[in-house]
């Protein structure tokens, strides 16, 4: 920045589904940086505007309904905003974006922000929607009754950016200079002063509403069925079926062509290279193991593309609304089901998602039920063992039975998910839960760029897992599974004698009884770091004992030659509840500020999962 320019802090406030977070990008578009806020865990987005000698640091405030501070979420917002956040600096300028079809409750938020004094821009967001219901708002009206300046914007179209940053461009200098927040310490509004901000933004609503327009006859219709109380959970079940027979269908050509891909280059340097620990290590420790891992990147992007739509379309809204009624038999509410449902793609997220959940009560049953939600990590155990062991037979209307045995072990996990929170809000986390109050947003067409660009965000993470996190364990597996050499004239597999089969040996006692055998228990371990490093190690492992043949033999027919049904499916039981991987330990020690919460989150999902495998055993021995 050179000397003549003025960088400037602007602050962006939003509440939910007001468009926020699009607008950032399309204000800042790849200049943003990822971070936390000091001293909290909270994801802190920023990005830098540039125009003219102007340059305005733009920081993405998390979505708030109300300065009061009821959420984590909601406190970084108010402490940001009032210059009480430690280390640092209050905002120069307020950028609040409302939703223009949804005025009447949007403004309140904006009102409360121009109550404190400090300088302000609004924008008002969603016009394209509020056009094609037919509202017409009159901007210049709304821009004098707020006394502030108003921007009409349709961020995920980047309509309006442009002169959104004109108007910073001329004005942020004298917004900034202007008018000064109180000296007096900021106080929560009242219940009557609540209620008479309320009364204020539905007054300028219909002052600058010129014409209210028609609802749309569309999104009535779909709520009348979406959210009938009889076939609302019906549809809701069957969106989550054909979710799961779509990571099976479609997927499968994406799949064999990276699966034949590996399988050439196992081939290519079988023959190139001379026998010796390096093309041990290529073969059966990298190419086996992160070879294994990369093979269910279709279906844990299809996954994750699947979840986006509906969050994109407003449909996930209404699932937690649909949700509502059950999660309060298990003494939550439905505001809760958004961060289990994000816990498909993975927990962390999802134990982050809980920050929106003001009972801080219902926010710890949330975070330690979050896990027994199957993530996308556990997606290639899953498939991996399915496609061994469940005949891909097609059972009815083309639903295969493969798509239907991964649907119940999702399904196994929601169950069991509420179960366990019905046993910690009767116990543990004990106290009385909260009503849901949450905005159903309007029904869009989700913006492809945004879509693909959330799912590639999280391709690259799972890229970059295996890139680094289990490329790393593999080698470090690969030495333990190599060495020490067996004795001259051993009859059994290397890596019987080898550190790694000695310590799946010396474990192999204790999960016997469900059925497991040392190969197992040496998957299970670097497990622990990340869930999908199991089939990685299984594929080395198996690499590792069986003949040059079985290097190229797709690790699913491997295991369904040595392993018998009970032991596939107890490791299935086991993984619906085995506790996920560090991360989620972490995550969960980050949020709670406790060490004490992760200990009892992964003591009761062992416990668990050793049950669940032991009775699932047990059951198909008897069976079989």
């Amino acid at each position: 920045m050179s000397v003549s320019e003025v960088a400037y802090r602007l602050a962006l406030v939003g509440s939910p589904n007001s468009g926020k977070t699009s607008l950032f990008n399309a204000l800042t578009g790849a200049r943003q940086k990822v971070a936390n806020y000091p001293g909290v865990t909270v994801e802190r987005r920023s990005g830098r505007i540039k125009t003219g000698d102007v340059v305005v640091d733009v920081i993405d405030l998390p979505g708030s309904y109300s300065l009061r501070g009821r959420s984590p979420d909601e406190e970084i917002t108010r402490d940001f905003v009032l210059g009480q956040f430690a280390g640092e600096a209050p905002p120069d300028v307020i950028l609040c974006v409302v939703d223009a079809t949804n005025l009447r409750h949007h403004l309140r938020l904006a009102l409360e922000l121009k109550a404190y004094g400090r300088p302000m821009l609004l924008a008002l967001n969603m016009m394209d929607l509020a056009q094609r219901r037919g509202m017409e708002i009159d901007v210049e009206k709304l821009s004098q009754e707020l006394a502030m300046p108003v921007v009409p914007t349709v961020a995920v179209r980047k309509a309006g950016i442009e002169a959104l940053v004109q108007r910073l461009s001329l004005d942020i200098k004298s917004l900034a200079e202007s008018d000064q927040p109180s000296d007096e310490p900021w106080q929560p509004p009242s219940i009557a002063e609540f209620r008479h901000l309320h009364g204020e933004a539905r007054r300028i609503a219909q002052a600058v509403i010129v014409k209210e327009g028609m609802a749309s006859t569309v999104s009535r219709q779909l709520d009348d069925v979406l959210l009938h109380p009889l076939l609302g959970p019906v549809i809701l079940l069957a969106v989550l079926f054909l979710m799961f027979q779509a990571v099976f269908t479609l997927a499968e050509m994406p799949m064999n062509l990276i699966d034949s891909g590996v399988v050439w280059l196992q081939e290519v340097l079988g023959r190139s290279l001379p026998a010796g620990p390096l093309r041990s290590l290529l073969l059966h420790g990298i190419l086996a193991g992160v070879g294994s891992v990369l093979i269910f990147l279709p279906q844990i992007s299809i996954l994750f593309l699947l979840i986006l739509l509906l969050e994109g379309s407003g449909y996930m809204a209404r699932a937690a609304f649909l949700m509502d009624k059950l999660m309060a038999a298990v003494g939550l509410n439905g505001r809760a089901f958004i961060p289990l449902l994000s816990s498909f793609a993975c927990a962390v997220p999802g134990i982050m998602a809980t920050r929106t959940i003001d009972n801080p009560r219902d926010r710890l049953t949330t975070i330690l039920v979050a896990p027994l939600m199957t993530c996308s990590a556990r997606l290639p155990v899953y498939t991996l063992l399915i496609a061994a062991f469940v005949p891909n037979t097609t059972i009815f209307f083309g639903a295969g039975m493969q798509g239907l045995v991964m649907f119940a072990l999702y399904l196994t996990g929601v169950v069991f998910a509420l179960l366990v929170a019905a046993v910690l809000k009767r116990t543990v986390t004990r106290g009385s839960s909260q009503p849901l109050l949450m905005e159903l947003p309007s029904y869009k067409v989700p913006q492809v760029s945004q879509v693909l660009l959330g799912v590639w965000t999280r391709v690259k993470i799972f890229l970059k897992r295996a890139g680094t996190i289990i490329l790393g364990i593999m080698i470090i597996l690969w030495a333990l599974a190599s060495y020490p050499a067996p004795p001259p004239g051993a009859t059994e597999s290397a890596v019987t004698y080898s550190l790694a089969g000695m310590m799946g040996r010396a474990l192999a006692p204790l999960f016997a009884p469900i059925g497991f055998n040392w190969e197992i228990m040496i998957a299970l371990i670097p497990g622990l770091a990340a869930r999908e490093v199991a089939v990685a190690a299984l594929g080395t492992v198996y690499a590792l004992s069986g003949s040059e043949d079985a290097v190229v033999e797709s690790l699913s027919q491997v295991l369904r030659a040595s392993w018998s049904l009970p032991t596939a499916l107890a490791l299935l039981a086991w993984y619906v509840f085995a506790p996920q991987c560090v991360a989620t330990l972490v995550a969960t020690r980050r949020e709670t500020n406790s060490w004490q919460w992760p200990a009892f989150m992964f003591t009761y999902l062992i416990v668990l999962a050793y049950a669940a495998a032991w009775i699932t055993y047990r059951v198909t021995l008897a069976l079989t």
